[in-house]
């Protein structure tokens, strides 16, 4: 099992749709997240700054791969993508996301 953080940007302003739109996760959402044995997801908000960390069965991009083009994770990104800022700046060579590399874990 994989840990794995990773972080975006919200536009100004956007933070409180976007909290409110993971109140309320699309149910189908959260069974896709399930289906590609992704756990234990859980997003840090201050102000724009997200730190997202979650676990993965095997390794992040199996993971990602599982769900990068089912309808529903393709719906929910379009949704998601009017709340944040372009990330071109933060991404390394061959990022999906800006990674974060873990320093300690107290389990």
């Amino acid at each position: 099992m994989e840990r794995v953080a990773f972080m975006l940007r919200l536009k100004p302003g956007a933070a409180d749709a976007y909290d409110e739109a993971h109140r309320q996760v699309w149910p189908e959402m959260l069974a896709l997240l399930k289906c590609a044995e992704i756990s234990e997801y859980s997003i840090f908000r201050r102000n724009e700054l997200l730190i997202l960390s979650l676990r993965v069965e095997v390794d992040f991009e199996t993971a990602w791969q599982k769900i990068e083009n089912d309808p529903v994770n393709l719906k929910w990104q379009q949704t998601m993508s009017a709340y944040f800022q372009p990330l071109d700046g933060d991404l390394k060579p061959g990022e999906r996301f800006p990674m974060l590399h873990e320093v300690f874990y107290l389990p």
